[in-house]
């Protein structure tokens, strides 16, 4: 017998159209459609990202400096002294050229000093050449003469000319001095004022005016532009010695005609070359072969002309080969030459 509180008897079977439960009335997730299952919207994206992905293997790697922002990039070179060796180089650089610029203008400075010196001094020379008449230029001719000096114009410039010493066939064609030592017309003028090559001099302890002693010497500077004694040194050649034939030494009172003997080398150190005056003609002429014998280049018979000489003129000036330092070309008058023959017959 039901009771005024019994519970109404439920339905078992909701569908008989009693109302299901509030859970019971949700939808059902199996009614929602499944995330996890591809559509066809779904399937283009990832054939998109699959492609990008693709790309991106293919593209070259770039560094992370390039792919930081201007500004971490100077950050970071700053800390690692990027831009610093940069400033470095540059600056070394610039030193370079401004070392390399110097360089050129002390270059030019020198040349231009030089070059003017060099006029300078031929000059001087073509002035002391309008006092000397010469005759003879050739290197073949033959018969040779004598240059004429005005002594009293060469004077008057400077008194201490001796001679004049003139080779046919080369530029020697230059007033002799002598002074009281070997020193002041390496450098001096006959004016007196200074000069690059100054001027040819007799030996001070030589007797003036030359040729008085067994042996006279003079000196010359080797310029480098083919003046003073410059081709004296280029006769270490034995073509060259061979074409010259005469060599004129010309005094106030007297002209000898001379012909070259020998050439050799020596030392700034060898003393014995400033052997002037000998006890007799045996010591002359031992000394005279003993030279003989270190020539490098000479005359054809010149041992037979070295037993018969009594005099001979020394003409020295500088080499710039390594152990020696000084060319002295040895000169005999072409009587004594002669005279020589003459006995040996």
């Amino acid at each position: 017998m039901a009771g005024r509180h019994a519970r109404p008897a439920q339905n078992e079977n909701p569908t008989d159209g009693a109302q299901a439960p509030l859970s019971a009335q949700r939808p059902s997730r199996a009614r929602k459609t499944d995330r996890t299952q591809p559509t066809s919207r779904t399937r283009a994206t990832s054939r998109t990202a699959d492609r990008a992905r693709a790309t991106l293997h293919k593209r070259p790697a770039t560094s992370a400096r390039a792919q930081m922002p201007l500004s971490s990039r100077r950050g970071a070179s700053q800390r690692y002294g990027g831009e610093e060796p940069v400033k470095k180089r540059d600056a070394l650089s610039t030193l370079l050229i401004a070392v390399g610029v110097v360089l050129l203008l002390v270059a030019g400075f020198l040349w231009g000093q030089s070059r003017l010196r060099y006029m300078k001094q031929d000059k001087i020379n073509k002035e002391l050449a309008g006092y000397v008449t010469v005759k003879d230029t050739e290197l073949n001719s033959k018969k040779s003469e004598p240059p004429e000096v005005d002594w009293a114009g060469l004077k008057a410039v400077n008194d201490d000319v001796v001679g004049w010493l003139q080779v046919p066939g080369t530029t020697i064609n230059y007033p002799v001095y002598q002074a009281e030592d070997n020193d002041y017309y390496l450098r001096t003028s006959a004016t007196g004022e200074w000069s690059i090559g100054g001027q040819l001099f007799l030996d001070y302890e030589n007797t003036a005016p030359g040729m008085v002693d067994q042996i006279s010497q003079i000196y010359g500077h080797h310029l480098l532009d083919g003046t003073m004694f410059e081709q004296i040194a280029a006769m270490d050649k034995q073509e060259r010695f061979d074409e010259i034939k005469t060599v004129w030494y010309v005094t106030e009172s007297a002209a000898y005609e001379c012909q070259p003997l020998f050439l050799y080398y020596t030392t700034p150190e060898d003393e014995e070359a400033r052997s002037f005056r000998f006890k007799d003609e045996e010591e002359y002429r031992t000394y005279l072969r003993e030279r003989l014998n270190r020539a490098v280049t000479k005359c054809k018979d010149s041992d037979i002309i070295v037993s018969g000489s009594q005099h001979v003129l020394t003409l020295v000036t500088c080499n710039y080969y390594d152990g020696y330092g000084r060319t002295i070309l040895v000169c005999v008058p072409k009587a004594d030459a002669e005279a020589a023959f003459k006995v040996s017959n």
